[in-house]
């Protein structure tokens, strides 16, 4: 492999960002210039970790991020610069809690059991304003705007600038689309394995965001930036495959073309649900998306009980073909890595424990979910979902339980915030503040 300058004078990069998403899924950087990213290579760029959300103190050493040149990428529309990830080491021990090293380590415990899960993810983003009061466009206000012809050609620009990025990048990209809400857009590539899918989705965030402020306007990810609209998913099509190349979800004979081993793995995920949500809804907005009432176009297109369906929007699980399912839980807050930790490791208990993913629901989950008996709703709030998460131990088998326990007496820290920001009136309609 060529060194990190060979690299940079052949592809005209002037400067590294080397990179990290922390546990709250947040992007931090150091930018280094060429000339000195050999030696970063070899001795790593430093980082306070307290600085970052990761469960440390001001005291701990410098958190060093070793880049992995086969993560880089040269952005296309800034040519001259070059991101690349990597894992973390501190005081010359890996950084469990670092995300990627934590979805690395559940990667292994499915190699171990012979096959790798392969997923895509939907990363709904909205166009707004650059002081975020409103979207973008104002003439964007159709009742039913998806799918809107005309709005989305009014950003043609920015969506075909970042759709020509993917292309330039290989990601395959196959359709752009103006998605429910007014101001909202979604954009698919293809498939790929677990890690090569987080890397992706966490630049794909960064990218949607420079590309949006080139053009003068402001991206956001946010689950529910606005009441009235419907909210920012993150689904997860999920499909496993054996070291030979065959799907090992997809069964001709199995019901919905779907195999046993791939129910067991959905009926992991079913079970895990409620502790799940504090990974795939991690943030107090969150739950404004999966427990919203009716928005401007009829409907809010989250899940709100732990259900599956076939070709059927209105459960937690879809499954649209066979071979794979549609996970509809994440939001667009969700930590890229984290959440195909989160999603695997549900999987892989629940075909180590056989479990039954239960009777498909063939019905509007929307309209009729309450003529079911026995149907579990999603947690309310991100404390009752934090909560389910202390008590869950797969997760803390396969994160590590210091994993978990930062994570949550993090994401609790950052609820006690809100709640200590609500009015009386407020506090006494939220549960638990």
């Amino acid at each position: 492999m060529a060194s990190w300058s060979e690299t940079a004078k052949k592809s005209g990069i002037k400067y590294f960002l080397v990179s990290f998403v922390d546990l709250f899924g947040v992007m931090r950087a150091k930018l280094v210039p060429a000339v000195a990213m050999d030696g970063v290579a070899k001795s790593g760029a430093g980082f306070a970790g307290f600085a970052a959300w990761f469960d440390m103190t001001p005291a701990d050493p410098d958190v060093l991020v070793f880049p992995d040149q086969s993560t880089l990428i040269q952005l296309p529309w800034k040519p001259d610069v070059g991101w690349v990830t990597g894992d973390l080491v501190m005081d010359g021990k890996d950084v469990t809690q670092n995300p990627r090293q934590v979805l690395k380590r559940v990667i292994e415990k499915a190699a171990a059991q012979g096959f790798e899960m392969k997923t895509g993810v939907e990363c709904e983003y909205f166009l707004i304003s650059p002081d975020g009061n409103a979207i973008s466009d104002g003439a964007d206000h159709q009742a039913k705007p998806c799918y809107d012809q005309q709005a989305l050609m009014r950003r043609y620009e920015v969506v075909a600038e970042i759709c020509d990025a993917m292309i330039a990048l290989g990601w395959k990209p196959y359709q752009n689309d103006h998605e429910d809400a007014n101001g909202q857009f979604e954009m698919n590539w293809d498939y790929d394995s677990a890690l090569s899918t987080a890397d992706k989705h966490a630049f794909f965030k960064f990218m949607v965001k420079s590309i949006a402020e080139k053009h003068g306007l402001r991206a956001t990810f946010m689950p529910k930036p606005f009441a009235n609209l419907t909210g920012n998913g993150c689904h997860v099509h999920v499909s496993a495959w054996s070291k030979s190349g065959d799907n090992v979800f997809a069964d001709e004979t199995g019901e919905l073309g779907i195999s046993a081993l791939g129910y067991h793995f959905m009926g992991g995920i079913l079970n895990a649900a409620a502790s799940l949500c504090a990974i795939t809804n991690p943030t107090v907005n969150s739950y404004k998306r999966i427990n919203a009432p009716r928005t401007l176009s009829g409907a809010t297109w989250s899940p709100n009980t732990i259900s599956y369906g076939g070709n059927n929007r209105t459960h937690m699980i879809r499954i649209p073909d066979s071979g794979r399912f549609e996970l509809r839980l994440a939001d667009g807050a969700a930590n890229p890595y984290l959440l195909q930790a989160a999603v695997l490791a549900a999987g892989l208990d629940g075909i180590a424990g056989k479990r039954d993913a239960g009777k498909r629901l063939d019905i509007n989950m929307y309209t009729h979910g309450h003529t079911v008996e026995g149907v579990k709703k999603l947690p309310l709030n991100l404390l009752d979902a934090l909560r389910n998460l202390e008590g869950a131990s797969l997760f803390g088998d396969a994160f590590g339980k210091d994993v978990v326990a930062s994570y949550v007496a993090l994401k609790k820290a950052e609820w006690d915030e809100y709640c200590r920001h609500l009015t009386d009136w407020e506090r006494q309609q939220t549960l638990d503040c």
